[in-house]
C-alpha cells in the first residue's frame, strides 16, 4: 500500500514554516495517480508558499509496480560509504524478513538519486531492461572520451527512430540528444544474455555505470 506522513518544514531560503505530505511508499496498483505525480516531479518536492523556493525532501521511499515486476528502494544520499551501508541494510532486511522469497521474477533496484528513480520507472514502463540501457549510455559517452567525465547521460523516451537519450554537459552547460536504433538495443541485450547477464534479480542490485562497466568487460559491441 502507499504510505505517507505529514511534516512541518522550514524553508531554507526564507525560514517560513509549512506543512508537506511526504510519501515513504508508492504502490502503483493501489495509487496509479501517484505514479503520474512522481514522473511529474511532484512527489516529496517541497515548494515554499511564501517565496516559492523548491527543494527535494531527503526522504527514503519504496516504489512497487506489481505489473512491471519492479521494486525500487530509494534512499537519497551523496555519500558513497553511506550508500553502501544502506544498500547492505536493504539486502539484509529483505533476506531476514522473507520478503526476498516472495519477489521471484522481480527486478529489485537500490538507488540514491531522484532523477535515477524517475529514469528507472521510465525504462521499465517502456518494456526495456535497465542493465542494457546502462551499457548503451556508457557507449554513447565513450564516443567523446575526453568529455565523458563532464557529461551525464539518461534515457529519455522511445521515438520513431529508436531510443532517445539526453546528454547533459555540466561544463558547457548544454543538453544534447542521442538516438540509438532499437536494433542496437536488441543486439546489446542479446550479447549481454550470452555473456551471462540475468534478466531478472535474485537479490537487490545497484544497476548504474559501474555495474555496466563490469558487464562490458564480458563482451564487445559496436553500433
Amino acid at each position: 500500500m502507499s504510505i505517507n506522513l505529514k511534516q512541518s518544514v522550514k524553508c531554507p531560503k526564507c525560514s517560513q514554516m509549512s506543512d508537506i505530505t511526504v510519501w515513504s511508499s508508492i504502490t502503483v496498483k493501489d495509487s496509479p495517480d501517484l505514479k503520474s505525480d512522481l514522473l511529474s516531479g511532484k512527489i516529496n518536492m517541497f515548494k515554499c508558499p511564501s517565496c516559492e523556493n523548491m527543494a527535494l525532501m531527503p526522504h527514503p521511499m519504496l516504489y512497487h509496480d506489481e505489473e512491471k515486476r519492479l521494486m525500487i528502494s530509494f534512499s537519497p544520499t551523496n555519500d558513497p560509504v553511506l550508500k553502501e551501508q544502506m544498500f547492505q541494510n536493504v539486502k539484509e532486511s529483505s533476506s531476514k524478513s522473507g520478503e526476498l522469497e516472495k519477489l521471484e521474477g522481480y527486478n529489485l533496484r537500490f538507488i540514491t538519486e531522484y532523477n535515477e528513480l524517475l529514469e528507472k520507472v521510465l525504462i521499465f514502463d517502456n518494456e526495456l531492461n535497465d542493465k542494457v540501457i546502462e551499457v548503451i549510455k556508457l557507449m554513447i559517452l565513450s564516443q567523446d572520451v575526453e568529455k565523458s567525465e563532464q557529461r551525464n547521460c539518461r534515457f529519455g523516451k522511445i521515438c520513431d527512430d529508436g531510443l532517445e537519450f539526453m546528454i547533459h554537459d555540466f561544463i558547457e552547460n548544454q543538453v544534447y540528444t542521442s538516438t540509438v536504433p532499437k536494433s542496437s538495443y536488441d543486439t546489446v541485450y542479446k550479447s549481454l544474455l550470452e555473456s551471462g547477464m540475468k534478466p531478472y534479480s535474485f537479490d537487490w542490485e545497484v544497476v548504474d555505470s559501474t555495474y555496466a562497466t563490469r558487464l562490458l568487460n564480458g563482451f564487445n559491441n559496436n553500433f
